[in-house]
């Protein structure tokens, strides 16, 4: 099949590439020339392990093309997916901004000539559908043109760092439609998939609307959970990552997302999470368990200075060295990362030097901090950010940072103090060396 994706942002190039990988020819439209230019030179603009050899694999092979010609990507065949952005909004921080959705469900109705679907798989908040359906429907009635359309809505679950994997062979596809016939069609379309042993559900609009926002807020409970658990063990002298195992055994509970750091970050549990509230809001409800999660997940993530702060209670003039800038490993992605957050108040405490090491940080980090001459940032060797550092606080749990040369450390460092928010080492290795060493939860 031919299918159309406007906006190439993490969710848009993963599913247009995945879809082409798959068979079909895809489209991808962007407002951004330099991207696509860059696109079509196979100039990736996110990192994402493997993205970027199917890219160029379906482009050779004529399957996934780019352009910045919304009405071409319109009429390339009968199926838009819409998989823009829907950020925090300006006015209101809490709320999904829908700018975006409402551009191209305008783009939409502004060159629609025949059938068409606007598949919705962007994560939205409940309602979404009946406005998209308004805008379209009252310009067709203004252009007095009696053109049949479908609003299906069909939200993603990818995961930044294994996005491919999670497209290829999901848990679910998850999908609500209107008629008989956008069914048919979303069934052909990840027809490949299914025979993987995938399943397409198909619920109500509430309920699909729903479901990505309702996912995402129990994960970013569970992670806000264990915190606390390992925050409390701490005190009472329990290990967090025994407590952590022996729960995962219960298959009521499961494995996954019950490991103790320094909270979540990156471009949907937060702001999922607010746009949450902020809809319970709309309708008088009061989120209490989701508002908590939140609450406990900002407090977590300036721990490390907490933790830092039991040895030195004044930090001005110390030097921090940072390992780990994104919110998580495998991504570029440092949207909401605790090390914002970390760096940010260090500079409030007056420190002298943070030296930053991040293997795929992204050049947000740097427009962040740009102004501010007491801050460092390198790509190149992570060793090299520990001259004369007083503390290292590691921040992102990238695999090279595992097998880490505790005696090399140690010659760079002036200090011998070390704060693990990821809980990636063993306390005795640490003290072999004469650190004093940190962790979360033990």
């Amino acid at each position: 099949m031919k299918i159309s994706i406007f906006w190439t942002g993490y969710v848009g190039l993963v599913s247009g590439a995945c879809f082409a990988e798959i068979g079909h020819e895809v489209m991808c439209v962007d407002i951004d020339a330099e991207k696509i230019e860059n696109l079509k030179k196979w100039i990736i603009p996110i990192y994402e392990l493997g993205l970027e050899e199917i890219v160029k694999n379906n482009c050779t092979h004529k399957r996934l093309h780019f352009t910045t010609d919304a009405k071409l990507a319109i009429n390339f065949w009968e199926v838009i997916f819409n998989a823009v952005w829907t950020p925090p909004d300006k006015k209101n921080h809490n709320k999904a901004d829908l700018q975006y959705v409402e551009a191209v469900a305008k783009t939409f109705w502004k060159y629609i000539d025949s059938y068409k679907i606007l598949v919705n798989k962007s994560t939205v908040p409940v309602g979404t559908w009946e406005l998209c359906k308004k805008l379209i429907q009252t310009e067709i009635n203004n252009r007095s043109k009696n053109i049949d359309f479908d609003i299906v809505s069909n939200p993603e679950f990818l995961r930044e760092g294994t996005a491919i994997k999670d497209f290829m062979l999901p848990d679910r596809i998850i999908c609500w439609v209107e008629t008989k016939t956008a069914q048919e069609i979303m069934e052909n379309i990840y027809k490949p998939i299914l025979r993987n042993y995938s399943s397409i559900v198909f619920t109500d609009i509430k309920s699909a609307e729903l479901i990505k926002y309702a996912s995402n807020a129990f994960l970013a409970t569970k992670i806000s959970f264990i915190n606390e658990i390992a925050n409390f063990a701490e005190i009472v002298g329990a290990n967090i990552e025994d407590i952590s195992k022996w729960m995962g055994l219960d298959k009521r509970i499961g494995n996954r997302f019950l490991h103790a750091g320094i909270g979540y970050g990156g471009s949907c549990f937060p702001k999922d999470i607010k746009a949450l509230i902020e809809t319970g809001n709309d309708y008088d409800f009061d989120f209490q368990i989701i508002k908590a999660t939140e609450n406990v997940n900002e407090e977590q993530k300036t721990l490390p200075i907490k933790k830092y702060k039991k040895y030195e209670k004044s930090l001005a003039g110390k030097n921090i060295a940072l390992w780990g800038l994104t919110f998580k490993p495998k991504t570029d992605d440092t949207r909401e990362a605790p090390s914002i957050e970390i760096i940010k108040k260090l500079l409030g405490e007056w420190v002298a030097k943070i030296a930053c090491f991040d293997k795929e940080w992204s050049k947000q980090m740097k427009n962040i901090f740009s102004e501010n001459k007491n801050v460092f940032f390198s790509d190149d060797d992570m060793y090299e950010v520990l001259e004369n550092a007083d503390v290292l606080f590691l921040l992102t749990e990238w695999d090279e940072f595992r097998i880490a040369d505790f005696e090399k450390i140690k010659e760079k460092m002036r200090g011998n103090i070390i704060i693990d928010g990821r809980n990636i080492w063993e306390k005795e290795d640490a003290e072999k060396y004469g650190f004093i060493y940190e962790w979360i939860g033990k």
